[in-house]
């Protein structure tokens, strides 16, 4: 981490990624593309997500996380870093001339190889069924449908360990702690994702967020009560309800349980997420 002189107050205590595992200053061009960012519009320009807009423009790396060439062994050219996710990324040499993208692993570094293969070794990089892989191995670019491409921990720093075989299905634990089935001819990459250092982060002052493209937030407690439940009150008044509420009266943060009761995945949670201070 880089820690910067308290010179001005932003920079007070402000920290920042050193990237030392950086290779590359411009991205390979042919898997690059313009992208607009919806800033949290939907088709109709509508706000949907609140507290997004603005930013600085971004070039769009296509990233492989379908991993379809398989069996066909990879080098990894060069590291570089992302704007669009937390976590590096490798430049990749196929054995048939092929590049392209994907997640780094912490481990890894140029030069090393690595190959999507059910019989692949149980190492750093490598991806194959989790019914293949050992219990206790750490795993990411997690499918939830065989062949789906990967959805689960890819940010960075992230990882989920394989804890069971069961029937078809695996057991996962998740970065949250909850425990989840998944069908166990999904694939998965061994490792963990790059960058952990990522949380650490301190943004320092109220420009650099807006730079990310995130816009201020407001709390609820000072706003009027037509625009928010917690709102209203003389002073500095508490929220005046036993649990924290959105802006639409639905419970939010504090460790309540926001899930749905009738969610289709609910069948494939074998033990839910510790939630609130105790976690």
């Amino acid at each position: 981490m880089k820690k910067y002189k308290p010179v001005t107050p932003g920079r007070r205590g402000m920290t920042q990624v050193t990237l030392k595992k950086v290779t590359a200053s411009k991205p390979f061009k042919k898997l690059t593309k313009g992208k607009k960012r919806d800033v949290g519009r939907n088709g109709y320009g509508r706000i949907t997500t609140r507290h997004k807009g603005g930013g600085h423009k971004r070039l769009y790396r296509d990233i492989d996380f379908l991993f379809n060439k398989k069996d066909i062994q990879a080098k990894i050219e060069t590291i570089e870093y992302d704007p669009n996710r937390s976590g590096l990324i490798a430049l990749v040499l196929y054995s048939d001339g092929e590049r392209r993208y994907m997640l780094l692993p912490q481990s890894l570094k140029i030069g090393d190889k690595i190959v999507v293969s059910e019989k692949a070794p149980i190492r750093a990089g490598n991806r194959l069924r989790i019914k293949n892989i050992s219990v206790g191995t750490f795993i990411y670019n997690i499918e939830l449908k065989p062949e789906g491409g990967a959805k689960l921990a890819r940010s960075a720093g992230n990882y989920a360990e394989v804890i069971g075989q069961d029937g078809g299905y695996s057991l996962i634990k998740m970065p949250s702690s909850e425990i989840r089935k998944v069908l166990g001819n999904c694939w998965a990459s061994i490792g963990e994702v790059s960058n952990e250092e990522n949380k650490l982060v301190n943004i320092g002052k109220a420009g650099r967020n807006r730079w990310l493209g995130k816009r201020p937030t407001v709390r609820g407690s000072a706003m009027n009560p037509v625009d928010h439940p917690h709102g209203g009150g003389e002073g500095r008044s508490g929220r005046g309800h036993k649990r924290a509420r959105s802006k639409w009266g639905k419970p939010t943060g504090k460790g309540q349980k926001t899930r749905k009761s009738k969610k289709y995945s609910n069948i494939l949670i074998a033990k839910r997420r510790k939630v609130g201070k105790r976690r």
